[in-house]
């Protein structure tokens, strides 16, 4: 409890700081940049709302991460033109997101056993996903009791861009009822509030909507080098919405947006593929690779 008490202490002051910096977000919805999922969502993501992650497995929580932390970045658009027009034309423009309302500090509150399971968060890898790690206000519990309050605390602070929760498993603090005041808590502040769950199962809770990640193969980009984040989304539950609807998406880390994966293209295809009749590839006799290419362009991303 000593320790809980300190790492709160620290928190208010440091969301005592963010307050001085920015006024309150907007209020309405936040566009994603998919027409097709922002359509399905009413016009966007509720910005004063819930909203639970869940990785689809635990090899899954690097894209579930990475999906969560691409709707932080999102939410950081205040302006509700800026989010109307990015829904509108499915992208957002460079000037949207170097504006001075997407520089909000986003919290993210985690627990240490995701540190020890998945590895800590890596500053460089955050900035090229097109977080600048400044923005960060990174708070760590021991247990996930400590997350849970440290996320309660942070959601009634309309300066923030987003809070991002990240528990482990199934503390036994999170209920239906500490779901209501996390969900109250973004509704009188207006900043989003994303659960990330791992090694959870799916149980009654107030948010808004309730997503499944998976990680998708990138596309490779020129030199063969890792392309952009893809992730296959899954809309399990959205209170007063349509549900159980899918999506392949990628990031685009310079304008802060999702773009859409088509259903057709060969890399979204390779997790439904046949399986190989031999352990290795045939290669032709002079060693190169067949022309067509395929397969040769994808890396695993998430």
């Amino acid at each position: 409890m000593p320790e809980i008490a300190s790492t709160l202490s620290d928190l208010r002051r440091s969301l005592s700081e963010a307050a001085l910096r920015g006024g309150p977000v907007a209020a309405g919805r936040i566009g994603l940049g998919v027409p097709a999922l922002d359509e399905a969502l009413n016009g966007g993501l509720a910005r004063a709302a819930l909203h639970e992650v869940y990785a689809a497995e635990v090899a899954d929580l690097a894209a579930a991460t990475g999906f969560a932390l691409g709707l932080a970045l999102r939410a950081g658009v205040a302006d509700e033109k800026a989010g109307a027009f990015s829904s509108e034309v499915g992208i957002g423009s460079r000037e949207e997101t170097r504006n001075g309302s997407n520089e909000r500090s986003i919290l993210w509150a985690r627990q240490d056993f995701v540190d020890a399971e998945a590895g800590r968060l890596h500053a460089p890898g955050l900035n090229e996903f097109g977080l600048d790690p400044s923005r960060l206000l990174l708070v760590r519990a021991r247990d996930g009791e400590g997350v849970l309050r440290a996320g309660a605390e942070a959601a009634r602070c309309a300066a923030l861009g987003a809070v991002l929760i990240e528990p482990w498993g199934e503390p036994r603090p999170f209920d239906l009822t500490a779901s209501r005041r996390l969900a109250l808590a973004a509704e009188a502040s207006g900043v989003p509030v994303l659960l990330l769950r791992v090694a959870a199962t799916e149980a009654p809770s107030a948010a808004r909507t309730r997503w499944q990640v998976r990680a998708l193969a990138s596309r490779a980009l020129e030199a063969n080098a890792p392309g952009a984040p893809a992730f296959a989304l899954r809309l399990l539950r959205q209170r007063g919405g349509a549900a159980e609807r899918e999506w392949r998406v990628e990031w685009d880390r310079d304008r802060h947006c999702f773009a859409e994966r088509s259903l057709f293209d060969r890399a979204s295809r390779t997790d439904h593929a046949a399986p190989l009749s031999r352990p290795l590839v045939p290669l032709p006799g002079d060693g190169q690779i067949a022309a067509d290419g395929r397969d040769s362009d994808l890396r695993r991303a998430g």
